[in-house]
C-alpha cells in the first residue's frame, strides 16, 4: 500500500490533454498548434485529441472558428453566462473612469465587501481581495501556520488548490510523480464516501491524518478542503459528513479552510456556499474563478484576530486584488446571482438534470455512480460489469466523443475516471435537454461497441 503522502503516477494535467500532432485533420489547427509549441513551451496544456480554437462566447455556449458551437458544460471561470453584457458593462465603464490599486479610497469595495460578508457565517467579518484562487489559497496557508504555530496540512487525496509554489504543494493531483512532502497529509474522499457510515470513516481519517502530523513534529495548522471534492470526482452525500471531523479539528485548535473556488457563488444549489451542506463554519473560506466572471477577481474572507496576527508581523498587499474594475466585475456578477435567482436555479433545475441523468444513465454496464449537486455533478466511469475496476481511458473517450456531438465537460477523481459536469447557473430547461440528448446518443454509441 502507498503512504498517504504518495502521489500517484498521474495528473489531471495529463487526462485529456492532447498529445499527438499526427492525429490532427484541420490543417488549421495543425497551424496554430505548431505556432503555440514555439512560442509558449511544453507547459502549454490543450485539451481534446482534436483541440479547440474558441472565438467567441455567448451565454452557455462557445464558438469556434468555423462557427460551430457547443455547450460549455465544463469551465467554472463563468458562471453567469460568457459575454455577459452586464458584467462587461460594469467593467467597460469603470476602464473608462479610473482602475487603480487599492492603495486609495474606494467606496464600491466597501459596499461589495460588505454585501458579501452578509453571506457568510458571522463569525467571519472581514474580506482580503486577490486576483486568483491560488493567490487567497496562498494567503490562507500563511493565516493558519501563523496563528496556529503549527506546518502541517490535511488535503484530500486528489485535491487541486492552484498554481503558487505553496498552495502546488498541497495540491496532489496536479503532480505528474511526485511525493507530497511529510508536513502534507491526505484522506481519501472516495474511500470515506463508500463506507457504511462516511461521517465517521471522514472522522477517522482526519484522526489519523493528525497524528501522522504530529508523530513527524510538523502539527496540525489546517484542513484545506473544496466542500464538493471537485477533483476527487465530486461528492456531496450525505449531507453533514465532514461535520464531526471538521468539528473535532476545530476543538483541537486547528483551523478549517473552506476552499470555495469552484463550488461557490451558487454552483451547488443549495445557498450561495457549498460548505453551507454540510453545517460547518469555516475559520476562512477561499474564493475565485466564477467571482468575475472572466474578469480575475478572488478574495479570502476570515476573522479579523487571523489577519490582524499576520499584519503585525508581516502583512500583505496585492497590487490588483480590490482594483476598482476587479471591484465592478465582482459587483456585476453578484447582481446578477441575486437579481436573476440564479441559486435556486441551480437547486431545482440541477436537481431535474441528475435525476434525469440517473434515469437515462445508469442503467449502463459502464456507470457506477451519478452524484453532486446542483450545477456540479459528477458520473463515475467503470470497466463494463465491474464497478471495482476504473476506466479513465473510457472516460476521456467519452469526454471526446461528446465534443464531437458540441458538449464540453471534463474529467476528475483518481485516475481521471469521473466525469465532471458544471453548467453554468444560467442554464435552462431547453439546454438540460441539449445536454441529456447528447450524453445518451454517446453513450449508446460506446455500449454498441463494447456488446
Amino acid at each position: 500500500m502507498l503512504p498517504n503522502n504518495t502521489v500517484k503516477n498521474f495528473s489531471i494535467l495529463e487526462q485529456n490533454a492532447f498529445s499527438d500532432q499526427k492525429i490532427l485533420t484541420d490543417p488549421y489547427l495543425k497551424k496554430l498548434i505548431t505556432e503555440r509549441q514555439q512560442s509558449t513551451g511544453p507547459m502549454s496544456v490543450l485539451f481534446y485529441q482534436q483541440p479547440l480554437n474558441l472565438v467567441r462566447g455567448e451565454g452557455v455556449w462557445l464558438f469556434d472558428h468555423q462557427g460551430k458551437k457547443y455547450l460549455d458544460v465544463y469551465n467554472n471561470v463563468q458562471s453567469v453566462g460568457h459575454a455577459n453584457t452586464k458584467v462587461a458593462d460594469a467593467i467597460h465603464q469603470q476602464f473608462l473612469q479610473i482602475n487603480c490599486h487599492s492603495r486609495y479610497l474606494n467606496k464600491g469595495l466597501h459596499e461589495y465587501s460588505n454585501r458579501l460578508l452578509a453571506t457568510l457565517p458571522g463569525t467571519i467579518d472581514r474580506l482580503v481581495m486577490t486576483c486568483t484562487g491560488s493567490e487567497a489559497n496562498d494567503l490562507a496557508l500563511r493565516l493558519a501556520k501563523d496563528f496556529t504555530g503549527h506546518q502541517g496540512i490535511i488535503v484530500t487525496k486528489c485535491a487541486y488548490h492552484g498554481n503558487t509554489q505553496a498552495v502546488s504543494a498541497v495540491s496532489p493531483s496536479s503532480m505528474r510523480s511526485s511525493h507530497l512532502d511529510e508536513s502534507v497529509q491526505t484522506i481519501n474522499i472516495a474511500q470515506i464516501a463508500a463506507a457504511s457510515d462516511p461521517a465517521d470513516a471522514f472522522l477517522q481519517q482526519i484522526k489519523q491524518a493528525k497524528q501522522r502530523l504530529q508523530a513527524s513534529g510538523y502539527g496540525c495548522a489546517a484542513l484545506l478542503i473544496d466542500s464538493i471534492f471537485s477533483s476527487d470526482g465530486v461528492y456531496a452525500e450525505p449531507a453533514g459528513f465532514i461535520k464531526a471531523g471538521i468539528d473535532y479539528l476545530q476543538n483541537a485548535g486547528t483551523l478549517f479552510i473552506a476552499d470555495e473556488v469552484q463550488p461557490g457563488f451558487g454552483r451547488v444549489g443549495h445557498s450561495m456556499w457549498g460548505f453551507n451542506m454540510h453545517q460547518v463554519i469555516p475559520d476562512i473560506v477561499t474564493m475565485g474563478k466564477p467571482m468575475g466572471n472572466g474578469y480575475p477577481v478572488a478574495a479570502l474572507a476570515t476573522r479579523e484576530e487571523l489577519l490582524q496576527g499576520y499584519n503585525n508581523k508581516q502583512g500583505y498587499f496585492n497590487t490588483f486584488g480590490g482594483s476598482n474594475a476587479a471591484v465592478a466585475a465582482a459587483t456585476a456578477v453578484l447582481d446578477e446571482i441575486i437579481n436573476r435567482d440564479l441559486i435556486n436555479n441551480a437547486k431545482t433545475l440541477g436537481f431535474k438534470l441528475k435525476q434525469t441523468l440517473i434515469e437515462r444513465l445508469a442503467g449502463y454496464a459502464f456507470v457506477k455512480e451519478i452524484r453532486g449537486a446542483g450545477f456540479f455533478l459528477g458520473i463515475e466511469i467503470c470497466q463494463p460489469n465491474n464497478e471495482n475496476i476504473a476506466a479513465p481511458s473510457l472516460a476521456t473517450k467519452i469526454v471526446n466523443l461528446l465534443k464531437e456531438e458540441q458538449v464540453l465537460i471534463g474529467t476528475a477523481g483518481d485516475n481521471g475516471s469521473s466525469l465532471k459536469l458544471r453548467p453554468q447557473l444560467c442554464f435552462s430547461p431547453d439546454h438540460v435537454t441539449f445536454l441529456v440528448a447528447k450524453m445518451e446518443a454517446v453513450f449508446a454509441q460506446i455500449a454498441g461497441e463494447l456488446k
